[in-house]
Order: structure tokens, then sequence, then C-alpha cells
């Protein structure tokens, strides 16, 4: 029996052996060059996850959920391994840069693509963003550590935190364009190097903790119920935003339809555990009032239990790494992601050009640090973090959709990875999402919807026009 085939054509759909053959996936592709490995390529996947979310974020997810926030990472990472599934079918049978947006391309269509890929600024461009205000918080906690002073708050925060503007933001965004313009050896080796430490770092923050750990701080553990649970999930889901950067990279991967898939469940597991290890040590240490709603509250914990700010400036300077190697995986995406928008067309085609020198998207780069390090600069972390985690779990829904549609249109089109629980587990990847998107707030939908919008606007006036596929069907 033949498989159930979709009724009729989405609107201008790429197809996937043309976004196959064009991107030069199996061989090398517009100039970009095989470099990365397996082991590179989950240091990648690590280096884009574990930053902000955890060093920053995680004293906002335990002010929703106290002592269960470690439910709510578990639950986050239960919506991020449904849609991992999803991206690692996807990315091993449409092993190209583009990621989400490309997949929806091979899928839904061009409409529905160009509208991921404009989620995608908020998931790739605007997270680059928060996560340089909070490796700011960590350098002034570096200082005070070092020196006992730190940088005015003037210089140090944005208008919305009490100060002018956000020069370690803008910064550290620009060293990353820096390395990313050098080339993706020298990126990936960075990064590979900062994954390893903030693993290591992290792991010493927990083996401090415990040695302080009461049961008696997790009680009462679910201080705020069901519902603290869930507004918890979605702040912690911000923590694990990233791992979908490593389909980004498949054009720069060798052998990407083993590889790809590999990573991400490999990055994810590994996250996870480290995640509920942190949770748990922070929270057994000192209970969750000295964790909520504190800045940089993983040094202030260890200077506590310590009795000393040794351990905590070695915190900071663990975080000021981690959060460095974040802001350079993420902003690798959002190029990447550009570059393949750019080739369809959608974008202008500055964003294509890859210097003969370096193999990298210099100008694209270059582009990307200048418009994202001024949100860096004026913004406050509270207020991007929400709008980025729904474009996030927006785009999984799209990719997670994408899947069920592939299959069943183009069943010849496939990878080395399947999901499992097929259609079952990208139909749970759906319903987590959009019940962690419930989860945001009303506030959120409207500012997204305004998001969209806006996007519906530019692809109507520009892309829709320019499309390169649009004009070789009509001749």
């Amino acid at each position: 029996m033949s498989p159930l085939r979709l009724p009729g054509p989405p609107h201008r759909v790429k197809d996937p052996h043309q976004l196959i053959a064009e991107s030069g996936a199996d061989l090398e592709g517009h100039g970009l060059r095989r470099t990365m490995g397996l082991f590179q390529l989950v240091c990648f996947g690590v280096g884009a996850v574990v930053g902000t979310g955890i060093f920053v974020g995680l004293s906002d997810s335990v002010a929703e959920a106290g002592p269960a926030v470690v439910l709510s990472f578990v639950l986050a990472a239960v919506t991020c391994i449904f849609t991992a599934f999803s991206f690692a079918e996807l990315g091993s049978a449409i092993p190209v840069s583009g990621s989400s947006y490309s997949f929806a391309y091979a899928t839904l269509g061009e409409r529905a693509a160009f509208l991921v890929g404009w989620c995608l600024l908020l998931e790739y461009g605007v997270s680059v963003s928060a996560v340089a205000v909070g490796w700011s918080q960590y350098v002034n906690e570096l200082l005070d550590s070092l020196f006992g002073w730190q940088l005015p708050a003037a210089l140090s925060a944005g208008p919305g935190d009490g100060g002018v503007i956000n020069l370690p933001a803008v910064l550290v965004v620009m060293m990353a364009a820096t390395l990313l313009v050098r080339g993706i050896r020298e990126s990936a080796g960075a990064t590979a190097a900062m994954a390893v430490l903030k693993i290591t770092i992290l792991i010493m923050f927990c083996v401090i903790a415990f040695t302080a750990f009461e049961h008696d701080n997790l009680t009462p553990f679910l201080a705020h119920g069901p519902g603290g649970v869930t507004a918890g999930a979605s702040l912690a889901f911000f923590s694990y935003i990233g791992f979908d950067a490593i389909t980004t990279a498949g054009e720069e991967v060798r052998n990407p339809r083993r590889n790809i898939p590999i990573a991400i469940m490999i990055c994810i597991g590994l996250v996870t555990l480290l995640y509920c290890a942190v949770a748990l040590a922070a929270i057994g240490a000192l209970g969750p009032e000295a964790v909520s709603d504190k800045p940089a509250a993983l040094s202030l914990i260890v200077d506590q239990v310590t009795d000393s700010t040794v351990g905590g400036g070695i915190i900071a300077f663990g975080a000021i790494v981690a959060i460095a190697s974040v802001v350079l995986a993420v902003m690798y995406g959002q190029t990447r992601i550009l570059m393949s928008m750019s080739r369809d067309g959608l974008v202008p085609r500055v964003f294509e050009r890859v210097s003969p020198r370096t193999a990298t998207p210099v100008a694209n780069t270059w582009i990307v640090a200048v418009v994202f390090a001024v949100p860096a600069a004026f913004s406050s972390l509270d207020v991007v973090v929400n709008l980025t985690t729904i474009g996030t779990l927006a785009t999984m829904v799209a990719v997670n959709v994408a899947v069920i549609v592939l299959r069943r249109r183009n069943p010849e089109v496939k990878g080395s990875f399947r999901v499992p629980l097929y259609p079952l587990s990208p139909l749970l990847g759906v319903a987590f999402c959009v019940y962690l998107m419930y989860g945001t707030g009303w506030s959120t939908w409207v500012q997204f919807a305004v998001f969209l919008a806006v996007g519906a606007v530019v692809y109507a006036g520009y892309g829709r026009s320019r499309s390169r596929l649009a004009r070789g069907t009509e001749g």
C-alpha cells in the first residue's frame, strides 16, 4: 500500500532534493568547508545551550516554581526531546544550513518558511542580546570578587535596569563576531574549549553546593503548586534554547547525515542531567529564597557555602566563558539562517556572500553583530526572555509538523535517523510546545502577534516578489 499523501501542495514548496543539491549538503557547498567532527558538533551544541539560562535565568525559574524547579527543567527537557527527535530526522534527511527555515520551505511552503525564519530572528538573534545582558552581570560579579569594585550601573545595564548603556554586552557580541569571521575551524575550536570549561565549572558548583545540602530546603516541594511548575518550565525552557543550532552547521560538518542526529541527542541528554543537578544543589544548599530573583545566584551560593569570594569568583569566570560561548554559537546559527534565506531571495543577497579567504559570510556576520548589539546595549533580560521563548516554541511546532508532512509527501527522502513512535512523538512535541507557549502570559502573546504581523508585511513587501523559486517557476 502506498503511503498516504497530503492533498494539494502548499504555497511554493521547495523540493527537498533541490534544496539538498543547491546547498551541496553531501559535498562542499557555497564556499563553506566541512571541518567539524562529532565531538566538535556536540561541543558546539552545548556551547549554544549552556549559558545565561542556567547561570542567570535559574533564579527567575526558582521564583516561579520553588524547589519544584527541578520538575520545571524536566518538563522543558521533555518538550525539547520530542522536538529534538524531529530535528534529528530532518537534520539527517535534509542536512543544510537553514535548519527550521529550510525544513519548513521543503514541507510547509515559502510563506510559512519565511515566518519561521522571522521567528528564528527571535531565537538566534534576540537571544544573543539576552545572553549578552546576562554576561554583563557576571562580569561585574567577577570584578567584585577580584578587585572589590564593579562597573558603574550607567555603563553595565540598560535603561530598564537602572543604567544607560550596557557596554560589556556590546563587547561580547563584537568579540564573538571577530572570532566568527576568522573561520569555522577557529570558532569550533574555541567553542569546544569553552564548552568543556563550563561543564567543569558547573560540576564544581554541584560538588561545593552538595556539601551544604539540607533536605528541609526542599520542603514544601510544590510551594507554588502545579501552575508554578508550568510557569517555571516556560522560563526554564530558555535554558535549552540553542540545541537546534546544531542543524545550522549542516554544510560544515563531516558526515552530517550521521553526526547531526547523534549530536542533538547527546546534547539534550547531557544538558538535562546537568541542569537538574545544578538546580537541586543550589536549592538544597541554601533554600529557594537564597536563589530566587538573585542575579549571579550561583556565585552568591558558592560564596556563602565556602565563606569566601574565591569560589564565587571562579564560578563567575566560568559563567563569563559559558555565556560568551553561547553568544558565539548562537550568532553562528543566525548568520547561517540568513545565508539560507538570502540564497532563496527572501532577504538581500549580501547575507549569502562567503569570503573566499576565510570561507565565512563576513558581511552577514558584522551586520548581525551590529544589529543585535543595539538591544543588548539597551534591553532588560526580563523583557526579551519570554519573547525569545515563544518565538522558539513556535518554530519547534513548525518542525514537528514538518516531519509529518515530509514523510507523507516525500517518503523517499530519508536520513539515518527516524522519529520513534511516529506520529505520536511529533504530535506530543506540538502539544508540549503549545502548553509552554501558554505559560508565557498574554502580554507575550500580544507582542508575538505583532512581531508575526510585521514579518508577514515584510514578506509581502519584499520576499514574495524577489523569491528565486517564484521567478524560476514563472520562467
